[in-house]
């Protein structure tokens, strides 16, 4: 007896991103194999999709098209309750590695916020039994040219360009999702697809309509760069194949271990079409950063019965045959068959008279004035929080220009006019939500929650990247929890390049998933913050304040920031220009019952509290909180005056306050 589970038989599907290529492929065969099936498709037609691709569904009585954005949550809630949903096949995507070095704000926007309202959806509907998440295997960063062992589903990710990035960021928001709320996800990760329908911005279509055209193939660098290419019919296959059998809290490679350098794949367009590749075949600059190879282990979904049956040569044929009678499947793409091109990027961003146009540009004497004696001018976000009013005085103290924003981060159009205005030497953002009252604030309002820590954040940063400004970033070290590598008490610290492993509160999620894209910008300096402590004890943000405050308090040894202290020293790093990610505590670690018991000596004698423990404390919050350690050897190598937690709140807080 088979000890194998019954296959699933979803009822109606939405398929998100389904005028696009590898969806409209998969619609398709699932129209025409499964006619009990509803499928419901949903595309906003974007650049890249074609309603043509679907022009074989459209007479089919269990095919139904909506156009419509995977961002707007009233009409995803809708789809699923009206449509009576119980599966979600999500392609929708940006997708395409240049667009992404060129307007990577985009792919935040669809890739992550379009993700997580699908999957916020999913949860408050509670009707959905399979979720597959369309990821791809440029998650996993670059693999080893010399290695014939390919990326298993649980290897680590390592994304190296912001479209990657922002697939891993969705992958994060997934495996939230599914650990917190049990949706019932199986996530895919893929080779290169090629084939009909492929809008030409990608590799092969590209060559193929460029060679009709009889114009140069561009190659990236030398083109020695690998890929695996799988036909578009044997990855619709797979995606059947994966629907009905696969096992939900899954990832399933889909790829192939035949491999092709970029120029190989040249040569043999050319071949087909009877060119020369010595005078057809132009090398043009390689991408800022291009991974030499992508090789996956394909042997799980294997055995679940899938197997590639098209030989490369044809479906290179039926690929050519295809643009070859279809030449104008889309407008004018001439925009695509650049070496280097950027669709989603509106050539504004250094236009004067586009600005001049909308007023975002300044007068010239009024935008330069009163830059102070250091020469700096600093524009700083978060005006109305504590850090942000902080800076402003300390910039006003020394001597150093600023303004405030005010714009909001997730409009980029409103980030512009302040740059325009202020003609900043570098951008300070101190704005973010971390909860009102406090972070269990952030568990009930999650799209408010990643929509400025996360979208506002990326769209800032990238920003300043187009504008060669440094960004000084207050992030959290709110990230990391004791594990067994860095014990409670041990004095072994998470490093810079550790990765988050605490996911107890929806704060700390999207301030890891935030702190893993911003890698990616150079441009970036990242401060990780813990549990600020100031001299002002009257602020309720405090932390002293807040635990002189509560009945009863945990007793565990925390690393934490005296923001009289470090404060003035980001504002050094900014002058130093530095970069990448720091944590931006004070060295050592201090516990609650010690910070009390200084506040017993010097401030209030007869102060009492009472401890509990951390099952007690569960009791009375909603989210987790983070206990950590951060190494702060990187700081302090750079700054060896500074003083370690104890002393600074020692010389900072309590000495200053002093009334005992």
């Amino acid at each position: 007896m088979s000890s194998d589970p019954a296959p699933y038989a979803p009822r109606k599907i939405l398929i998100t991103g389904a005028a696009g290529f590898i969806a409209c492929h998969v619609t398709r065969r699932l129209i025409k194999d499964y006619p009990d099936y509803k499928i419901v498709a949903l595309d906003k037609l974007d650049y890249c999709s074609n309603l043509k691709n679907l022009a074989t569904c459209r007479g089919s009585p269990n095919f139904k098209f909506v156009k419509g954005d995977i961002a707007c949550a009233d009409l995803v809630n809708h789809l699923l309750i009206a449509e009576d949903i119980d599966t979600i096949m999500h392609f929708a995507a940006q997708t395409h590695v240049d667009n992404s070095f060129g307007n990577s704000f985009e792919f935040t926007t669809n890739n992550i916020y379009g993700t997580h309202v699908l999957l916020e959806a999913c949860k408050v509907t509670k009707k959905i039994k399979r979720f597959i998440h369309v990821s791809t295997d440029e998650v996993y960063g670059e693999t080893d040219m010399e290695t014939d062992i390919g990326n298993p589903e649980a290897s680590q990710l390592l994304p190296t360009n912001p479209y990657s990035a922002s697939k891993a960021g969705a992958e994060m928001l997934v495996m939230a999702y599914h650990r917190s709320y049990g949706l019932p996800i199986i996530t895919t990760r893929g080779n290169n697809v090629y084939g009909p329908n492929q809008y030409p911005e990608k590799l092969i279509p590209k060559f193929i309509l460029l060679a009709l055209r009889g114009e140069h193939l561009p190659i990236h660098g030398d083109g020695s760069n690998v890929r695996s290419f799988l036909y578009c019919e044997d990855v619709a296959e797979a995606f059947d194949v994966i629907l009905h059998k696969g096992a939900i809290g899954h990832v399933y490679n889909i790829g192939t271990r035949k491999e092709r350098r970029v120029l190989d794949v040249a040569e043999d367009i050319c071949k087909l079409y009877g060119l020369d590749p010595e005078k057809s075949i132009n090398y043009v600059q390689d991408r800022p950063f291009n991974d030499h190879r992508y090789f996956l282990d394909d042997q799980k979904l294997k055995k679940l019965g899938w197997q590639e049956s098209t030989p490369w040569e044809e479906g290179l044929k039926m690929t050519m045959e295809w643009y070859t009678k279809n030449p104008d499947w889309w407008d004018d793409v001439s925009a695509a068959l650049h070496p280097h091109p950027r669709l989603s990027m509106i050539a504004q961003s250094n236009d004067d008279s586009w600005f001049s146009q909308k007023g975002l540009i300044s007068d010239a004497k009024e935008a330069g004035k009163s830059d102070g004696s250091s020469g700096l001018k600093f524009l700083i976000y978060g005006k109305t929080g504590w850090i942000g009013g902080l800076l402003g005085k300390l910039c006003k103290d020394g001597d150093i220009a600023f303004e405030y924003g005010q714009g909001r981060l997730e409009d980029r159009k409103s980030i512009l006019k302040d740059i325009k205005k202020v003609n900043p030497t570098h951008v300070f953002n101190a704005a973010g939500v971390t909860g009102r009252p406090n972070v269990d604030w952030c568990e009930s309002h999650k799209v408010e929650t990643i929509r400025t820590n996360v979208v506002g954040t990326l769209t800032l940063a990238d920003v300043c990247k187009e504008h060669n400004l440094l960004m000084m970033n207050f992030a959290t070290g709110c990230i990391f929890e004791y594990d067994q590598d860095h014990q409670e008490g041990s004095g072994i610290g998470f490093k810079e390049e550790d990765k988050p492993n605490f996911t107890g509160s929806f704060y700390s999620k999207t301030k890891a998933m935030v702190e893993e894209l911003l890698r990616e910008y150079e441009n970036v300096c990242t401060l990780r913050v813990r549990m600020p402590i100031s001299s002002d004890l009257s602020n309720p943000r405090n932390f002293i304040t807040k635990i002189t405050r509560y009945d009863k308090v945990v007793n565990i040894p925390n690393s934490m920031t005296v923001l009289d202290e470090l404060l003035p020293i980001s504002i050094e790093m900014a002058k130093r220009n530095c970069r990448g990610i720091w944590n931006f505590t004070n060295p050592g670690v201090v516990s609650h019952n010690e910070i009390l018991e200084m506040h017993r000596d010097y401030i209030d004698p007869e102060f009492k509290w009472m401890n509990f423990d951390l099952e007690e404390q569960a009791k009375v919050i909603v989210a987790p909180r983070s206990n950590n350690e951060l190494d702060g050897t990187k700081l302090k190598d750079e700054f060896p005056e500074m003083l370690s937690i104890k002393e600074s709140i020692l010389e900072y807080v309590f000495k200053p306050n002093k009334k005992t």
